[in-house]
């Protein structure tokens, strides 16, 4: 069922209301404070409906209502709107990536706390080499047994990487020669991430009888990628004991052990949202070790022409989505114009 213009109004004013305040919205507030141009016995009836499509909720009985996980979806992908930044706000961004430009890694954290300071959210800052350390100089694949096969990956930088595989196929020396060829000549000067469905069937292709090979040897890419080395930088990870709904230890405890960890912050950054712009937006999921109380919106960057990086704010899912989408727009100019 679609939202008619005026339930759309109400829900956009309880978001908004419910960003600022943390407090479950009622009609009466919303009669005074937004110029919605209908009585507070009207907005209720819209509340009541709203709450019956799944997009509010009322905490208890005779509160205001708050938004749904569905609310804020909507918000986001609909009515949120982009925010002109304080002019304060546009310097200190521009003078931070100016100063630190020539020098990567004091950039990227220079900017991750600028960020966490402007926002009052907990920020994380991935960047990774990707023209050094993930493009393919070649690859050879040596013979270590009749069914046992060591894949080696020589990046452009001279990093060398490597991993043994089984196969069920005996394959001599001779045939992973013929192969590891073909595979340096296709994927020599590629990034292993960029690699795509098309390019892999084109290589299987030309390999013929061996092809069956490829597919272990994709995944192995793959794992050689996702372990290359890449660098965070996390700031204001307290800040989420500013927010009332982390007053509860055990939440705020639990949300500072998910950032101890490596791999989960990359699964939380590379998490699937909804896409907004160059925006990945996940609005509290358990199944992406998210908690249901917490949001991450990221963004992929360029900071150089062979340097690409992420970063994300973390905060409560009535975090100000329309803040933080200005801010990584404004940004992400900056950077485009270097």
């Amino acid at each position: 069922m679609d939202l008619t213009e005026r339930q759309l109004n109400i829900l956009k004013a309880i978001v908004k209301d419910y960003i600022e305040t943390a407090e479950a919205v009622g009609s009466r507030t919303i009669s005074k404070k937004y110029n919605l141009g209908i009585s507070a016995a009207t907005i209720r009836n819209e509340m009541s409906d709203l709450e019956e499509m799944g997009y509010l909720i009322q905490p208890h009985t005779s509160a205001g209502r708050i938004p749904t996980k569905k609310g804020y979806v909507l918000y986001v992908d609909n009515l949120m709107g982009n925010n002109e930044l304080e002019d304060h706000e546009k310097e200190i961004l521009q003078k931070c990536i100016e100063n630190n430009f020539k020098k990567v890694d004091d950039m990227i954290e220079e900017l991750s706390k600028l960020l966490s300071s402007l926002t009052n959210y907990t920020t994380i800052a991935v960047y990774d080499n990707y023209a050094e350390s993930n493009t393919i100089k070649y690859i050879q694949l040596v013979s270590l047994s009749p069914n046992k096969i060591l894949l080696i990956i020589v990046s452009e930088n001279g990093e060398i990487k490597s991993q043994e595989f089984v196969t069920f196929e005996e394959l001599s020396q001779a045939k992973l020669n013929v192969i590891s060829s073909n595979l340096s000549s296709k994927l020599a000067g590629k990034k292993i991430r960029d690699l795509d469905s098309d390019m892999i069937e084109y290589i299987k292709y030309e390999i013929g009888e061996y092809s069956e090979i490829v597919d272990d040897l994709v995944d192995l890419l793959n794992e050689v990628s996702s372990n290359s080395d890449y660098k965070i930088a996390l700031n204001g990870a307290t800040n989420i004991f500013n927010y009332p709904e982390f007053n509860d230890m055990v939440k705020a405890k639990s949300f500072l052990n998910m950032l101890e960890e490596r791999e989960n912050v990359a699964k939380i950054i590379g998490a699937k949202g909804i896409q907004k712009d160059n925006l990945n937006i996940v609005i509290g999921d358990s199944d992406d070790n998210l908690s249901t109380d917490l949001s991450i919106i990221t963004a992929t960057y360029n900071v150089q022409e062979n340097l690409q990086g992420k970063i994300s704010f973390i905060g409560p899912t009535r975090m100000d989505y329309s803040k933080v989408y200005s801010i990584l727009n404004y940004m992400s100019l900056l950077l485009d114009g270097k």
